[in-house]
């Protein structure tokens, strides 16, 4: 069954500001993410909610909701800078 995607506004803005080549490995990974949430290689995020999945030195961070099948995607960015 498939999850519904929710990007917000600012991670939208993330996901526009990435270099090209960047920008659609991540948007592929994002729509493999409603597919499978929880992939092989993501991690869940300690000191706080969400999830996050590796894209080379990329992120992306994310809230899984089984309840409604649902993922909310918060932030999207270079590794050294994500996690501030």
């Amino acid at each position: 069954m498939n999850y519904s995607l929710l990007i917000l506004r600012r991670a939208q803005k993330e996901l526009s500001d990435l270099p090209i080549d960047v920008y659609e490995k991540v948007k592929q990974t994002i729509l493999k993410l409603s597919k499978n949430p929880r992939p092989y290689g993501c991690k869940k995020l300690k000191g706080r909610d969400g999830w996050r999945i590796r894209v080379g030195n990329y992120r992306i961070i994310y809230e899984i909701n089984d309840k409604d099948k649902s993922i909310i995607i918060f932030h999207i960015g270079h590794r050294k800078d994500i996690y501030k």
